[in-house]
């Protein structure tokens, strides 16, 4: 395994070839079409994805933007902003995690994730909250919290994982980058 990468992650990114790493400032454009083709063809998403990401970055609110790389090519990407959840800081949202078609259901995202959460629980924040698949993100401890809340969102799509405390109550407040246009 090679420094910087999450347990359980290093084989498979070895299999592959790959690594993650922060990502640098010459590839938002590649990070951005990366996302664009890995939401391409998902009912659910909004086509808004890479903005995100792009607004997070220019307020200067990536607490996280990763990159898992084979060789030049970037195959995978996650970011993570600050959130609050019912007025109480320390909370990180994950979001979005993508991972080109091609190089899906091969553990880069699952190495992204990891690799995330232990950087996220290094810097000390409380928890992390996002909104997804629960039959995919409870593989990480990822679980709908009674006490969570949000305008539009499914209970139980509404996710977090505390590292320490009670679980969080409230309304996770995103960065406003997450809001369309």
């Amino acid at each position: 395994m090679s420094a910087g990468q999450p347990a359980g992650a290093g084989g498979a990114l070895a299999a592959l070839g790959a690594r993650i790493r922060d990502e640098r400032p010459a590839e938002a454009g590649r990070i951005a079409a990366l996302i664009t083709e890995a939401f391409g063809a998902v009912a659910y998403a909004s086509g808004y994805e890479a903005r995100i990401v792009e607004r997070l970055r220019a307020a200067g609110a990536l607490s996280l933007s990763r990159v898992c790389a084979r060789g030049r090519e970037i195959i995978g990407h996650i970011a993570a902003s600050p959130v609050t959840i019912g007025g109480e800081a320390g909370w990180v949202g994950i979001g979005p995690l993508a991972v080109l078609p091609a190089w899906q259901r091969r553990g880069v995202g699952s190495a992204l994730m990891m690799d995330a959460l232990e950087r996220i629980r290094g810097q000390g924040a409380r928890g992390v909250v996002l909104v997804g698949d629960p039959g995919y993100y409870g593989r990480f401890g990822f679980a709908a919290c009674p006490g969570l809340r949000m305008k539009g969102v499914p209970p139980e799509n509404l996710l977090a994982l505390p590292f320490a405390g009670a679980a969080p109550e409230g309304e996770p407040l995103f960065h406003p980058a997450f809001a369309p246009e």
